[in-house]
Formats: C-alpha cells, sequence, structure tokens
C-alpha cells in the first residue's frame, strides 16, 4: 500500500478578505475532490489573508497510478485557480 501526499502553495494576490480565501480554497477543494476522489484539506497558514496551504492525500496499491493521479490534480489545479502557484511537492510513502 503507498499513500501520496501533494502539497500545494498559492499566494493570493490583492485578497484583502478571509472571506475571500475561503471562497477560492473551498471551490478549489471541491473541483479536486470531485474529479479525483482524493482528501483535500487546508493546512498551514490559515490566518494569513494572501498564502493559501493545501495538501491532497491519496491511497493506493500501485505506486506509479499514485504519482500519476497527483500529478494531474497537480496540472489540473494550476489550470483551475487563477492565483499564482507558488510552491509543489509530492511524496509517496510506503505503507
Amino acid at each position: 500500500m503507498f499513500i501520496g501526499v501533494l502539497n500545494v502553495e498559492f499566494t493570493l494576490h490583492g485578497n484583502d478578505s478571509l472571506k475571500g480565501k475561503r471562497r477560492i480554497s473551498n471551490s478549489l477543494k471541491q473541483k479536486v475532490r470531485n474529479k479525483f476522489n482524493v482528501s483535500v484539506a487546508e493546512i498551514d497558514s490559515q490566518d494569513i489573508l494572501d498564502l493559501l496551504s493545501l495538501a491532497v492525500v491519496s491511497v493506493s496499491n500501485d505506486q506509479r497510478h499514485l504519482r500519476s493521479r497527483l500529478d494531474k490534480c497537480l496540472l489540473m489545479m494550476e489550470a483551475v485557480c487563477p492565483e499564482e502557484m507558488t510552491y509543489s511537492d509530492i511524496e509517496i510513502f510506503g505503507a
């Protein structure tokens, strides 16, 4: 069994409210969940208005399939979100 974690950070230029950040976050999380059937949560920097950090987690019995799924999640998040992606990292853990 393999566990994959995708960490992504977005810089929200011009955002000045927590409500605006939550709107972007919830929209992006819902789109990723619906398309890829993965778990998505906001991590870190929850009180910083211009920084959004998300973690996407998935489990699979095939490491290549897991890597492919997380790569596709990353590409979709980049394409769908109008904000600047400043960091991304994929880690795969074997259990």
